[in-house]
């Protein structure tokens, strides 16, 4: 009996001076349980309120990314809407078929030359606006802002109609004023020498007021001080913006320069609405060109494999843009 008394009184002396051999302040176990017991209801509380957008994203993104993965390797089409699972696997048969393919390879370079060509403008241009707006226009500053930012929430059919009649050989804004002044103008979207430009140009006014509002939000969070002190310096609005501005606003160049490359790798809607890829494939880019197998031709898997080869020039060109201006950044 004194045994058991024993046993239980060191029990109870461990329970209050804890294992150290320090004494634990009264309720101690009980508030750690307790703060357990919190932690654990506001996971389950995160958990519960991310539950929507997790189920969301699984059902929309998730699996058709994966599902797209599996058809690029198969000779996956409508007969196998049905049975998905007896798609026939044909391995690297479709990539080592798209670059032996014509038509990829000229709708790889138009989206090249898009890119190449559109971005440096979008991001100039934009930069130009910028400082515009941001500094050069004191009245009406909130017009000119929503006027540049417009197009980009615009209906591409919206647009689409504006510019055809711009363009329009015969009956044309351009064409009119050309007239006038004695000379005439090609046509803009049936040339296969000018309807890349047209559709490059017609992107850059679309996308200028995005890259605008960056910038903006970029120059405002430059210092007022910082460009005080380099006029007192006796820089010049020249050298202030090259060693100033520019320099400052590397993240905001970065970041623009990034988002806009991936956009017009993506390049869909402009030549879709406007020239449906022509004339002679003169504007088709990759985007389309996939569109086209896989809901004109319903070569699915073909079209897969199209897809993940425009996700990995993605990828390749965005580690490059981030390790080129990674260290300008910091």
């Amino acid at each position: 009996m004194s045994l058991v008394t024993g046993s239980a009184a060191h029990d109870a002396a461990v329970t209050k001076t804890g294992r150290g051999g320090r004494a634990q302040p009264p309720g101690a176990g009980r508030r750690f349980g307790g703060r357990r017991r919190s932690l654990g209801r506001r996971n389950l509380h995160g958990w519960l309120f991310s539950t929507p957008f997790l189920v969301l994203f699984g059902v929309f993104m998730l699996f058709p990314i994966v599902a797209t993965l599996w058809m690029s390797f198969t000779d996956f089409g409508v007969r196998d809407v049905r049975k998905p699972l007896e798609a026939e696997f044909v391995g690297l048969d479709n990539y080592t078929q798209l670059f032996g393919d014509d038509t990829f390879r000229t709708a790889l370079f138009n989206t090249a030359y898009f890119v190449v060509v559109g971005v440096p403008l979008t991001i100039v241009l934009g930069l130009l606006v910028a400082l515009l707006v941001n500094n050069g226009i004191d009245r009406a500053r909130t017009f000119f802002r929503v006027g540049f930012y417009a197009p980009v929430v615009t209906s591409i059919v919206a647009v689409a109609v504006v510019w055809r009649f711009v363009l329009d050989p015969s009956d044309g804004l351009v064409s009119g004023v050309a007239a006038e002044l004695g000379t005439k103008t090609p046509d803009f979207l049936g040339s296969q020498t000018w309807a890349m430009p047209s559709l490059i140009l017609l992107a850059v006014w679309r996308n200028l007021g995005t890259v605008m509002v960056l910038f903006i939000a970029g120059l405002q969070a430059i210092p007022a001080e910082v460009r005080e002190a380099a006029r007192l310096d006796g820089a010049g609005p020249w050298h202030e913006l090259r060693r100033i501005t520019v320099p400052l606003l590397r993240p905001t160049l970065l970041y623009a320069t990034v988002i806009t490359t991936i956009g017009y790798l993506n390049v869909f809607e402009e030549p879709f609405v406007m020239t449906q890829g022509g004339p002679d494939n003169g504007t088709l880019t990759v985007s389309l060109d996939m569109y086209r197998e896989g809901f004109n031709f319903f070569h699915m898997g073909y079209a897969s494999a199209m897809a993940y080869v425009l996700f990995v020039v993605i990828m390749a060109i965005t580690v490059l843009q981030l390790r080129l201006l990674k260290d300008n950044t910091r």
